[in-house]
């Protein structure tokens, strides 16, 4: 049986697993490639650097909540609706992260401190899609703001404390969901005309 091609995705993955077992201080490419069976030529060839390989598994794993997102901002119906669940996905899809797998999103909190770059990217992307279902509620009469970029951005930021890993320890506290909701539905209500 031939070997496995070795793509960028399953050095992604690799790089995972061993930033699960190993930590981003002790990760080596070495180690990556060790975990594939190559040499680290080989996982060079796609990445071209350490610097590279660990922002590209960052920017994966901060896709993966993007991706998530995107469904809601595409679907039909109320914008109001939308949003409501557009904003309770992302705390979700965080408190997940952070409660399921505190070891690894501990490396990625650390990665992400390293790639700014791939995480301004990440909030860029949010806030359009944020953008995107205020300009529909506008269209829909249901939202009132004359600038629904720029609300977008304050939402964004009003609900910090529900998605930005600064604050994943308080996540797991009890009053958290209805906190969140309390913030949720003062946002909704704000957009109302």
């Amino acid at each position: 049986m031939p070997p496995e091609t070795l793509t960028p995705e399953r050095i992604l993955e690799a790089t995972e697993e061993v930033l699960r077992r190993y930590g981003p201080a002790k990760a080596t490419v070495v180690d990556v490639a060790r975990a594939l069976g190559v040499s680290h030529g080989s996982v060079y060839r796609h990445f071209r650097t350490k610097a590279a390989l660990r922002e590209a598994v960052t920017k994966r794993w901060l896709d993966r909540t993007s991706e998530k997102l995107s469904s809601i901002v595409t679907e039909e119906g109320p914008a109001e609706e939308r949003l409501d669940r557009w904003l309770t996905a992302l705390f979700e899809a965080k408190r997940h992260k952070a409660g399921d797998d505190p070891e690894l999103f501990a490396t990625y909190t650390t990665l992400i401190g390293e790639s700014g770059g791939v995480v301004d990217r990440h909030v860029t992307d949010l806030e359009a899609q944020l953008t995107t279902i205020i300009e529909a509620g506008v269209s829909q009469g249901a939202f009132h703001t004359p600038s629904p970029a720029t609300t977008a951005r304050a939402v964004f930021d009003a609900t910090g404390r529900f998605h930005d890993p600064c604050y994943a320890p308080e996540w797991s506290r009890p009053e958290i969901t209805t906190d969140f909701e309390a913030v949720r539905d003062l946002v909704l209500r704000g957009l109302r005309s």
